[in-house]
């Protein structure tokens, strides 16, 4: 069976390029343009609020349904997205609970409202309890509370606590604004053996089997599906609130037709194949997890797909890093949001393969003198078929 080239791994490549472990691609999804829908321009020229695109409106109930929400817009991207939120949501007096481990994007909206008057606090992550005691210390300025926060962490590896941050909202009738870039096209319903990430690849909502009209959800599609553009999903009301509020929408261009073209070709492949496609990351993802072990080392809790292996102080991580790179692989050094430990991250997508893996922690034991591991008995890039 024939499938579509720009989803399959390339067996006919047989060059020396560096093995790439920087890319948040998680699922592989490249869009080449002989794999889009033609388009005579790139964009209308005129703002949303003028006039939208044809596949706009379809595309956007397509992300609506798939996430679990009663609506959605499109934006150009998360900055233009989470900015025009919070100015949008400040007309109903309201205060921010930011989570401390919140994306920056998300932040910068927050704290441009913040500059405006609108009260910014901060609580510990994923800590339902801190959150509900710093609204309750603001209970008598009659503030709707908006916590903020990201829907999965990629570095502690958890779920965001979404059902206890809306019981901590919801008696006043406030909302949870979630970044849930990293859970769109990952995490689905039911995670099982069968299907670790669970199925669909809709985010949070689907992932912790909620919905809420106290739930507002923006999200980037640039990881999980690969285009450069951001959607904004929630209750019909939120939405309306949105396009009446929004300065974006007046100002700003929409995303480019092939932007569009982009994600209606995202969420053809995800339906078609993205259960399968995480399935193959799953996989990799556990054989990443299993070599890392190997040589005694330990990396990320759970099975997302950026790993975060400790080092120790900046001075070890970051020639580690320039030597892993000397060594053809690509890769980068952090120093944690929850944490001071520097790490080499290693983010593996659906494009890498079994043999990838062997060869890059063969070559990490190699550098910080760990037992030798046999490298895979297959050249890097070697085409393993997901499907």
């Amino acid at each position: 069976m024939e499938y579509d080239r720009s989803v399959t791994l390339e067996s006919d490549r047989a060059d020396q390029r560096p093995l790439d472990f920087t890319s948040s691609l998680y699922l592989g999804m490249l869009h080449p343009t002989s794999a889009l829908e033609p388009w005579s321009q790139l964009t209308t020229g005129k703002p949303t609020a003028l006039e939208t695109a044809p596949s706009s409106a379809r595309i956007s109930q397509a992300l609506a349904r798939l996430q679990g929400c009663e609506s959605a817009i499109l934006l150009p991207s998360t900055l233009h997205l989470f900015f025009d939120l919070f100015e949008a949501l400040r007309g109903s007096s309201i205060a921010i609970y930011a989570d401390a481990g919140t994306y920056r994007v998300a932040l910068w909206g927050a704290e441009r409202v913040a500059a405006r008057g609108v009260t910014l606090r901060r609580f510990g992550h994923y800590d339902p309890a801190a959150a509900r005691m710093a609204i309750a210390k603001d209970e008598g300025l009659g503030v709707r509370p908006i916590i903020v926060a990201d829907g999965f962490c990629p570095e502690c590896g958890r779920p965001a606590p979404l059902a206890a941050y809306l019981q901590c909202v919801v008696p006043y009738g406030g909302y949870v604004v979630l970044d849930d870039t990293q859970a769109l096209g990952i995490w689905g319903k039911a995670p099982g053996s069968k299907g670790p990430y669970g199925s669909g690849g809709g985010g949070s909502l689907r992932l912790q089997a909620i919905r809420s009209p106290h739930v507002i959800l923006g999200s980037s599609l640039a990881k999980g599906f690969g285009v450069p553009l951001a959607v904004l999903s929630g209750s019909e009301r939120i939405l309306e609130l949105f396009r009446r509020r929004s300065e974006t929408l007046v100002h700003s261009s929409p995303p480019s037709i092939a932007s569009l073209h982009a994600a209606a070709h995202a969420l053809g492949i995800n339906a078609r194949h993205g259960d399968r496609l995480r399935l193959h990351l799953a996989k990799l993802v556990t054989h990443f997890r299993e070599r890392v072990r190997l040589i005694g080392l330990r990396d990320s809790q759970g099975l997302f797909p950026v790993r975060m292996i400790s080092i120790g102080h900046e001075t070890d991580a970051l020639p580690l890093k320039r030597l892993l790179c000397r060594a053809g692989v690509r890769t980068t050094a952090v120093v944690g949001r929850t944490s001071a430990a520097t790490k080499l991250v290693f983010i593996v997508n659906a494009l890498h393969s079994f043999a990838d893996v062997d060869h890059t922690i063969a070559a990490l034991a190699d550098l910080i003198g760990s037992v030798p591991l046999a490298c895979s008995p297959y050249p890097p890039r070697y085409s393993y078929r997901a499907w």
